[in-house]
């Protein structure tokens, strides 16, 4: 019997691209502040122009990502946002409207710097998830770009 084995749901936090570089104590220790979080159909998650606090990871279920009033991207289990709200505030650039109930996995900025100042070799780590999650998002633009020309 194994005790205190992560949620199936923690199984996909540990494979985000900001959490690559993290080691195995590391990941428990993530694991330890997510809390999963039931939202239903209809419901803005996150406002555009409001403050980031969180970060969530679709565990279950469909969103919009909507900008400007007009959405843009529909994302589904394994699609995360707010990522950037874990390390500084932020105001949000797009909304989040759930467009079937959702099942998230949601870690909040407080107690997220909690475990920054507790395990002091975290911020490195995360700095190589981040490092590969901005040239993934380098990529995807230059795909974009080129495909409109």
């Amino acid at each position: 019997m194994i005790v205190n084995a992560p949620r199936p749901s923690h199984a996909q936090l540990r494979n985000l691209p900001i959490f690559s570089g993290c080691t195995q104590a590391q990941l428990d220790e993530i694991d330890s502040l997510a809390d999963e979080v039931h939202i239903p159909a209809g419901r803005t998650l996150m406002a555009q122009g409001e403050l980031g606090q969180e970060f969530a990871l679709v565990v279950q279920g469909e969103a919009d990502i909507v900008k400007d009033g007009r959405a843009v991207a529909r994302i589904g289990p394994g699609a995360y946002f707010g990522e950037i709200a874990l390390i500084d505030s932020v105001v949000r650039t797009a909304s989040v409207v759930a467009v079937t109930d959702l099942v998230l996995e949601v870690i909040d900025r407080r107690g997220f710097n909690t475990l920054l100042d507790d395990v002091p070799t975290l911020p490195r780590s995360m700095l190589k998830g981040l490092a590969k999650r901005m040239a993934e998002l380098e990529s995807e633009l230059h795909d974009l770009k080129a495909g409109q020309q």
